[in-house]
């Protein structure tokens, strides 16, 4: 286990648990400095990676074979790309879809021929094909094809495309599954536990989506040469940096959050440590006049957000509305050591859950030296203990105090059991249905931990009428099937930020709040749900290009500038540079 926090961090004054584990809340949280593509591009930066590339063997069409290597000052990795035809018609987000427009995977080491022809024959089959254990990263996507044929079209004659394409659509590619840790037959979590490169959680998947940003814009700018090789040009570096990759998930990424608990605390605790430290600094004007800027910032962001779900736009709608009032409390309210404090309190009060956190967001931007220092801190080796010679009193104990939220449910009222989640027999994933309406109950998941923890308070106490001095081994000889949720009260009470307070069984539950909560430790913007159970977001918007990293920047700070990113001028799009590959070719 890491060390959790020091002498300091434990006299500040954190967030109250019931206050940060609130699920709309934490489905109100916004990418931040500590999210993980932004931490992957700061360590690339430091350690002076360098991408290159080794195979680009496309057809007219972008067809075929790409690679890409990595080399770290500790390793070197390959980026493996394959693009194919692929009909519309089968073209799908879905997770049962069994073909797509590109796959890939991120490989430890060489890749020799006889590797290449065995990632060949698997890797466009994902689930399906026998894949290698040197395969860090298994993945796929598909194409945007208003955004792909409007780039074609624009560059092949010689133009840039509308940034406004982008705006609307931030990526030419949108994954729809992104695989690690022994997935399928591919290296597992223990190969990447003393690797340097990719110790930190999904650091290795977010590489994978980053070169497939590189080969997206690659890609495009050789079909419009292979087009028209008289006139097309490539496309402007503003452009290149306001192109993301997209990510279409649903309801598998849920039990994530509900199975690694001890994870979802280090992430959140992370996060409030950092929140408290800024809290307590004593700010300037220099710092005053970076967090307005960035609020300025963020408000174009928000009002450049375009998504069809008319609650998302409304909640974009309102918190953009809400920073033209923050900008002027940040101006006309003076300069006091506690200053940050107050601003806190006093969006507490007055905003919003979504504003409230983004001003959170925005002032972990402004102070990068306290906040990364806990990059190294997201990880953490998960272990449930169960302590069976604990008198079993005192686990009710702990039941009431630390697990009040759970036991505040009434589970006899229909709405507070309306849901059920169960796992699909078509792909074994996670799906919601209505309990004694709809089918699956018999595969129902152990997702909901409020009514488990309620029925196990329930038992207990009436086990405890009869035997007062009982233990908890006791207790569980006659009890076993509450094994499970009594090593995980017995851990988890000691960790206040793991567990999400909420019912995931209530009718009036938002699964998109799960999604959204991870999907912000990732780094996704963007955020557009196309219905209560799935959403595309966009990764990597803004970030750095390639070429930018191995020219390897010396002001690390402005490297890292990234976060709401804004949609180009005509102006700056209208840079029309000459189509080029990045790094060495071999």
């Amino acid at each position: 286990m890491i060390d959790r926090v020091s002498p300091l961090e434990e006299s500040l004054r954190l967030r109250a648990p019931e206050r940060v584990m609130d699920l709309e809340r934490l489905g109100s949280l916004h990418p931040s400095r500590l999210s993980f593509v932004r931490s992957l591009i700061r360590q690339m930066a430091r350690q002076r990676w360098q991408i290159s590339t080794t195979r680009f063997d496309l057809d007219d069409d972008g067809h075929g074979t790409a690679i890409y290597r990595l080399q770290t000052p500790r390793g070197r990795y390959h980026g493996v790309i394959f693009s194919q035809p692929l009909p519309d018609d089968a073209r799908s987000d879905r997770v049962i879809a069994e073909a797509w427009d590109v796959t890939f995977g991120v490989v430890e080491g060489d890749v020799d021929d006889a590797l290449l022809e065995q990632m060949a024959a698997n890797v466009p089959l994902q689930e399906a094909g026998r894949q290698h254990p040197r395969l860090l990263v298994l993945s796929r996507a598909n194409r945007s094809l208003r955004n792909f044929a409007a780039f074609s079209e624009a560059l092949s004659a010689g133009q840039q495309p509308d940034p406004r394409w982008i705006t609307r659509v931030g990526y030419l590619y949108r994954t729809t599954a992104v695989y690690g840790n022994g997935k399928f037959g591919i290296a597992d979590f223990d190969r990447l536990r003393d690797n340097p490169d990719f110790q930190r959680p999904f650091s290795a998947q977010m590489l994978g989506v980053y070169l497939l940003r590189h080969f997206s814009i690659e890609q495009i700018e050789h079909i419009a040469r292979r087009q028209a090789p008289a006139t097309a040009v490539g496309l402007a570096t503003p452009l290149r940096r306001y192109l993301g990759i997209g990510n279409s998930t649903g309801l598998g990424m849920a039990p994530f959050l509900i199975n690694h608990p001890q994870l979802i605390e280090q992430w959140v605790e992370s996060r409030e440590q950092a929140l408290a430290q800024i809290s307590a600094q004593q700010p300037d004007e220099e710092q005053r006049a970076a967090l307005i800027a960035l609020v300025s910032r963020a408000q174009r962001h928000l009002e450049q957000t375009v998504t069809e779900d008319v609650e998302q736009s409304a909640r974009n709608v309102e918190t953009a509305a809400a920073l033209p009032e923050v900008r002027i409390w940040l101006e006309q309210v003076p300069l006091t050591d506690g200053l940050w404090q107050e601003l806190v309190e006093w969006g507490h009060r007055t905003l919003s859950l979504e504003t409230q956190e983004l001003i959170n967001t925005l002032l972990l931007e402004i102070y990068p030296d306290i906040v990364e220092p806990f990059e190294d801190r997201m990880g953490v080796d998960e272990r449930m203990e169960l302590t069976p010679e604990m008198p079993l009193v005192r686990l009710k104990q702990l039941i009431e105090t630390h697990y009040d939220w759970a036991l505040s449910y009434d589970f006899d009222d229909p709405d507070n059991r309306y849901w059920f989640w169960y796992r699909s027999v078509e792909k074994e994933e996670p799906r919601l249905g209505v309990r004694d309406h709809e089918p699956g109950a018999d595969r129902e998941l152990k997702l909901a931990i409020a009514p488990r923890v309620a029925d196990t308070h329930r038992v207990i106490s009436d086990y405890l009428g009869n035997h007062p001095r009982a233990s908890v081994v006791d207790f569980l000889i006659q009890h076993s099937r509450h094994k499970e949720i009594v090593r995980r009260i017995q851990t988890m009470v000691e960790t206040p930020f793991g567990e999400i307070r909420a019912n995931l069984w209530a009718r009036d539950m938002k699964p998109m709040h799960l999604l959204r909560t991870k999907l912000s430790f990732f780094g996704a913007s963007r955020f557009d749900p196309k219905s209560d159970r799935w959403v595309r977001i966009t990764l990597f918007q803004g970030a750095p290009l390639v070429e930018e990293l191995n020219a390897e920047p010396d002001d690390l700070r402005a490297f890292d500038d990234w976060s709401f990113p804004l949609e180009p001028s005509t102006s700056n799009a209208e840079d029309n540079p000459t189509p080029t590959t990045t790094g060495v070719t071999t």
